[in-house]
């Protein structure tokens, strides 16, 4: 690429796409397999196509408007691209405003973010600074898209200031939803080499708990959490969840918030001029 050729740190080969159909489906015949199986299992009747794999918008445009276009089959409401930060432009938005309109569907766009600490995502090689992240939230919502951010919050290089600052940008941005991930060690890549060297330390299972949960109090309210663990397949890794079911994380953060009497947003008390407040006339 025009960035760099090794890619971040822990990203493998396959990407997230594990459970997908092999490509050799077209876009329109992976729905009509998917969704012959969704609507039986969960009577589902309107669609969301995720577009997950790898950096979607940096297809060529052409290309990325012909999966677009044959993904807006009967039923489909809404599609969703996974993306970088920088590979978001206003030529791509443009065109995929014409897509919604021309179809009637919603957009909605997933930004790999990870941390906001622009030294941590130097290491993970992410290509990409926080600068370039705000930038492709703005210019996103001039078009009006909704945004989804993925982060991790048990990179070895944050504390829990960079987890608490990470919900502070989300919630100042005023993004939609959230994707919630803990550090996984995949197979033959740069990050499994520093594991296995032990230039690097997973934090325990417990600690990932408390990062959610002062993640969750610092986080807008108004902000949808999609995913609060990853999943990766076993045989690919060799660090994943604490060998614990994404699930057991789940009842772990619940639990913890309910022992601390806490909830989603209850420290979310920064913005709109925090230092002001005293002086507000009350009505």
């Amino acid at each position: 690429g025009c960035v760099d050729v090794s890619g971040c740190i822990f990203c493998g080969e396959k990407g997230t796409g594990f459970e997908n159909l092999p490509h050799t489906f077209s876009v329109k015949e992976q729905l009509e397999k998917n969704i012959e199986y969704i609507k039986k299992k969960y009577k589902a009747d309107k669609y969301v196509v995720y577009f997950q794999n790898f950096t979607n918008t940096y297809l060529p445009i052409t290309e990325l408007k012909k999966y677009a276009e044959e993904a807006c089959i009967k039923d489909v409401v809404e599609l969703s691209f996974a993306t970088r930060p920088d590979c978001i432009s206003d030529e791509y938005m443009t065109a995929l405003s014409e897509i919604s309109l021309k179809y009637s569907v919603k957009i909605n766009i997933e930004i790999g973010l990870q941390t906001v600490n622009y030294r941590t995502l130097d290491k993970i090689n992410r290509g990409h600074s926080l600068a370039e992240f705000i930038d492709a939230v703005l210019r996103i919502k001039k078009y009006k898209f909704e945004v989804c951010v993925h982060v991790i919050l048990s990179l070895p290089w944050d504390d829990e200031k960079d987890v608490i600052e990470t919900a502070k940008i989300l919630s100042a941005l005023d993004i939609q939803h959230v994707k919630i991930h803990a550090l996984y060690v995949e197979r033959n890549t740069e990050l499994c080499r520093m594991y296995e060297k032990g230039e690097i330390e997973m934090i325990s299972l417990d600690d990932y708990v408390n990062r959610v949960v002062l993640f969750l109090e610092y986080l807008s309210p108004e902000i949808v959490i999609q995913r609060i663990a990853g999943r990766a397949p076993e045989e690919d890794t060799v660090f994943c969840n604490w060998n614990t079911s994404w699930w057991k994380i789940k009842d772990m953060i619940e639990a913890k918030l309910e022992s601390l009497n806490t909830f989603q947003g209850a420290r979310c008390d920064y913005l709109n001029g925090k230092a002001l407040r005293k002086f507000q006339l009350k009505g």
